[in-house]
């Protein structure tokens, strides 16, 4: 059961990856352009903060769940 749930979450991030480059890939390309101009430094706290958030995500529904 828990690689079931993996594979879905692992699906569902690969759904929510793709709806920004088919829905606009032109604001998409100019966003991953901006994206190589960051620092490395820049780059580490917005994965931190992606990070906190998906986790903080993860528990909302967890708790929703059992």
């Amino acid at each position: 059961m828990m690689w079931s749930i993996f594979v879905s979450a692992m699906g569902l991030l690969f759904v929510f990856e793709g709806i920004l480059p088919f829905l606009s890939p032109r604001f998409w390309r100019r966003l991953m352009q901006q994206m190589f101009i960051q620092s490395d430094r820049a780059l580490r706290i917005m994965g931190l903060v992606s990070m906190l958030i998906g986790l903080a995500l993860v528990c909302i529904a967890r708790d929703f769940y059992y």
